[in-house]
């Protein structure tokens, strides 16, 4: 089985905004390579936040014709669905580890998925989560 790379919001933010210098460029890299190998993997709060911030968030607003593209377009990916257990589950990530809701429904979207990594900036780099490891690949 090929190993699995969960991709947080923000990453994918940065490889859609051109404004965002050697951020961009390491976010693109890093999404083309997970494109490339079939190994990336989202969840349906990633794709809803990654909507409204690139309508909203970045330099140069993204129409909602191009958001739409773009959804389909990682809808390739495997997506994590969060379903309701998913919410207590992050409930439970969120007291033990002391992060956001937020955050803990990634890690737990994350380890759903059997992905070893969880790329983030929001998280602490090298910090492990139960199985899941977080990596800062924005970082040189």
């Amino acid at each position: 089985m090929a190993d699995k790379y969960f991709v947080d919001t923000n990453i994918l933010i940065y490889a859609h905004d051109r404004s965002t210098g050697i951020k961009h460029e390491r976010a693109r890299q890093l999404v083309e390579r997970l494109w490339t190998s079939g190994q990336g993997v989202l969840s349906t709060q990633v794709l809803q936040e990654l909507c409204v911030n690139l309508r909203r968030k970045v330099a140069r607003p993204l129409a909602a014709d191009e958001i739409r593209r773009l959804i389909y377009d990682y809808m390739s990916w495997e997506i994590v669905v969060n379903a309701p257990e998913a919410v207590i589950q992050a409930l439970e990530i969120e007291a033990r580890y002391k992060t956001s809701f937020w955050d803990a429904l990634i890690l737990q979207a994350a380890e759903q998925s059997g992905a070893a990594i969880l790329y983030s900036e929001d998280l602490a780099a090298k910090q492990s989560y139960g199985t899941v490891r977080v990596v800062n690949p924005l970082i040189g």
